[in-house]
């Protein structure tokens, strides 16, 4: 029977349209040997496939100097391939995933993650779900903190640490670098959940594991009543909310209108659950004039638009493409604070509801 290819690395990136200069998200999967990128991470067949024998990645790519973060795939018949990441390091992870791929496929060899090595394996007879019930038994699983990181409260969570200690305690792996492959498929599988940038990152895939043997990453079980408190970026008045509605980042941008293009000074206020960036009226009004609805959405920096007025010489710019392709234009104040937003709106579009 044929082994399935691996699945190295997958996730919303902007791709360019192969024929006209338009910009699109795309759920983009890399494989051992190709990559497939589908209109939307539910469907079941690819919009396009890209096989990575004789294909080289040119990495960065100043073919469009309005998009930011770019990389160019060219294949064996000479057709160029254009993918849009949100920020330089998620750039730079697909892209180091892509060569290592190629190179592997070239030299006729496996793809082979670190904590994949042969030295590294799980004993056949561990039942995730079963494990499961056991870390969360109320006595001897894994204690349930309340823990705090960047100005924010985290309840009913745990450290990766707390987690891997468990594991090495309770005798379920023989040691720290099993308990890491055992805690990732935990994770896979969904049976731990990440909380935090830190922990969400690189279950996205933005380190060498996707589980981190770390104090200052946290994970929670999805069952737990796991909520989380953050401190307003006004004053130091905790905002007493459940998870279901937490405010993740709160501020003023430059808003692009639709129909006149023009800017306008908003206040935006991001939430986890739902997944919504509303926008008000920044001289006042418990309503919100508008929302974004980020679940599934794309978001990336750009540096100008074209037929478009500009608001400022500095011009720091990003774009959210929504998932039923909507555009919507934001200026920042900096570079810096550009980062923070697409970090913190990427993260509530793929673990928002």
């Amino acid at each position: 029977m044929e082994r399935e290819p691996m699945r190295i690395r997958e996730g919303y990136l902007v791709k360019k349209g192969s024929m006209f200069n338009t910009w699109k998200p795309m759920w983009v999967v890399l494989l051992e040997d190709g990559i497939e990128f589908y209109k939307r991470k539910a469907d079941n067949s690819p919009k396009g496939m890209i096989p990575l024998k004789g294909t080289s990645i040119h990495s960065p790519c100043q073919d469009f100097g309005k998009r930011m973060f770019v990389f160019k795939l060219t294949v064996a018949k000479q057709q160029d391939h254009f993918f849009q990441a949100a920020y330089l390091e998620e750039r730079d992870a697909w892209v180091r995933d892509i060569k290592k791929a190629i190179h592997h496929i070239d030299g006729g060899q496996r793809f082979a993650r670190k904590s994949t090595r042969k030295s590294i394996r799980l004993p056949e007879t561990i039942n995730l779900s079963a494990l499961y019930l056991s870390m969360k038994d109320p006595e001897k699983g894994i204690k349930e903190l309340k823990l705090e990181k960047d100005k924010r409260v985290f309840n009913h969570c745990f450290t990766g640490t707390c987690v891997i200690d468990w594991l090495v305690s309770s005798s379920s792996v023989r040691n720290r670098k099993e308990g890491l492959l055992l805690a990732s498929s935990l994770l896979s599988e969904g049976y731990l959940q990440p909380a935090g940038d830190t922990s969400k990152a690189a279950a996205e895939g933005l380190s060498d594991t996707p589980f981190l043997d770390l104090s200052d990453a946290y994970y929670y079980f999805p069952d737990s009543g796991f909520f989380c408190e953050g401190y307003s970026s006004d004053d130091d008045v905790v905002l007493k909310e459940e998870f279901r509605g937490t405010i993740v980042k709160q501020g003023c941008l430059l808003k692009q209108g639709h129909r006149r293009k023009n800017w306008k000074v908003r206040k935006f206020v991001l939430r986890d659950d739902p997944a919504y960036l509303h926008y008000y009226d920044p001289a006042g009004g418990e309503e919100p004039l508008g929302a974004i609805h980020l679940r599934g959405c794309v978001v990336t920096a750009v540096e100008d638009m074209p037929d478009t007025k500009k608001y400022d010489a500095d011009n720091i710019l990003f774009e959210i493409i929504t998932a039923n392709e909507i555009h919507y234009y934001l200026q920042a104040a900096s570079s810096t604070e550009r980062t923070e937003w697409i970090k913190a709106i990427q993260s509530v579009s793929r673990t928002g509801k």
